[in-house]
């Protein structure tokens, strides 16, 4: 779906909506992390907090998004993406009571497999850690979150699973279709 899919309609907004809509269910202050501004097209009514430009694929925004954390003083950074729309209602909740006082981040698993796009991340054990992974050359989100002391929190994924993401129109339809939402028009 290209550069644009924030802007995909989903439940009578867009996907970047829809998530903006989950983040302040699950949390206060939210900003969403973009490469390029032009990728929302003024559609958020939240900060933009621009990915590193230095860094490839999803640490660029993960690194936004840990950085703009600490400007905020808060502990902890919840990520989440725009294109997985059927998150848990639970899902902060259930990160927050996996995450102990050793490990850097809580990640949501769903039926064996690992989403750590969906995490909440200590802002200071990530921060402290980035620099170090980054210069190995590694640029992997799941290695990352290995690095810094990874703990897991499990949903069961009976039916569909809640971390389903659209990555073409044809998923995102269904995503649509199982929320007994009509589909977008094209």
């Amino acid at each position: 779906m290209g550069g644009a899919k924030p802007l995909r309609r989903f439940a009578g907004t867009t996907l970047v909506g829809h998530a903006l809509k989950l983040a302040r269910f699950y949390g206060r202050d939210v900003a969403v992390a973009v490469r390029d501004p032009v990728q929302v097209a003024g559609a958020v009514d939240a900060p933009l907090i621009l990915d590193d430009p230095a860094i490839e694929g999803p640490l660029a925004g993960l690194a936004a998004a840990l950085r703009f954390g600490r400007r905020k003083g808060v502990a902890r950074v919840l990520t989440l993406p725009c294109d997985s729309p059927r998150l848990p209602l639970d899902l902060a909740a259930r990160l927050h009571a996996a995450l102990g006082d050793r490990e850097g981040v809580a990640v949501a698993e769903s039926d064996g497999h690992l989403h750590p796009v969906c995490a909440l991340w200590r802002v200071d054990a990530a921060l402290d850690a980035l620099p170090a992974y980054l210069a190995s050359g590694r640029r992997s989100l799941k290695g990352f979150a290995g690095a810094v002391g990874m703990t897991l929190a499990s949903w069961p994924a009976a039916g569909m699973d809640p971390f389903a993401n659209a990555n073409t129109p044809a998923e995102l339809d269904a995503l649509q279709l199982d929320r007994g939402l009509p589909v977008a028009a094209k």
